[in-house]
C-alpha cells in the first residue's frame, strides 16, 4: 500500500490493486510467523496475553452471510447494552508492559453464529500457546503465561479447558 503513494505510482495505476486483489494470504504461516517474533514482557520476563471479542456491525448488510448478534452499549441517551447484526472476532494481544494501550496482536478469529465462545477461545489460546512454545517465545522454566479474559468469559471452564498449559486465567 505504501508504494501506491509513491509518485511512480498514480491513483490510476491498477497493477498495484491487481496484485493484492489476486493474492491469497497463509493464515496457518502467518499465525506460525507471528509467534516468532520477539514478544513484549513485564519486567520479570512473563508474557501477558489479553483475549477479547469485537465485533464488526454490518446492520445493513441484509445478505452477508454468518452475521451474528453483536452485543453493542446502547448508542441513544438511556439506553441499555443492545444487539446489532455483525460479525464477532475473537482477539488475542500480548501486552506491553507500562501504562500505555500498545499491544502486539497474534491471533484473530471470527466467530461463528452457534459457536461455543468459551470452547472456542480456549482452543485458540492453546493453539496460541503451542506456537509461541514452538516458536520459541516461551520454554520450560520460564515463568508461566498469564491469559486476561473480559468480562463474559466463563473462567472456571476456561481454566479447566487450558489445564496442562503453562498459563495462569485471569478475568
Amino acid at each position: 500500500v505504501g508504494l501506491s503513494l509513491t509518485v511512480e505510482h498514480r491513483r490510476g495505476h491498477g497493477a498495484l490493486y491487481d496484485a493484492v486483489n489476486a493474492g491469497a494470504i497463509a493464515v496457518s504461516r502467518l499465525r506460525q510467523a507471528l509467534a516468532g517474533v520477539d514478544l513484549p514482557r513485564q519486567p520479570d520476563g512473563q508474557l501477558m496475553l489479553a483475549v477479547d471479542v469485537s465485533a464488526w456491525l454490518r446492520p445493513n448488510a441484509d445478505t452477508a452471510p454468518d452475521r451474528a448478534h453483536c452485543h453493542v452499549r446502547g448508542r441513544g441517551h438511556g439506553e441499555k447494552n443492545q444487539t446489532a447484526p455483525g460479525w464477532p472476532y475473537s482477539f488475542v494481544v500480548a501486552l506491553e508492559p507500562g501504562r500505555h494501550s500498545w499491544v502486539a496482536v497474534l491471533d484473530v478469529l471470527r466467530l461463528a453464529p452457534l459457536d461455543d465462545v468459551t470452547a472456542v477461545t480456549a482452543t485458540q489460546v492453546r493453539d496460541l500457546v503451542e506456537r509461541l512454545r514452538d516458536g520459541g517465545r516461551w520454554q520450560p522454566g520460564d515463568p508461566p503465561i498469564l491469559v486476561l479474559f473480559d468480562a463474559g468469559y466463563d473462567l472456571t471452564r476456561l481454566t479447566w479447558l487450558l489445564t496442562g498449559l503453562p498459563v495462569i486465567v485471569i478475568g
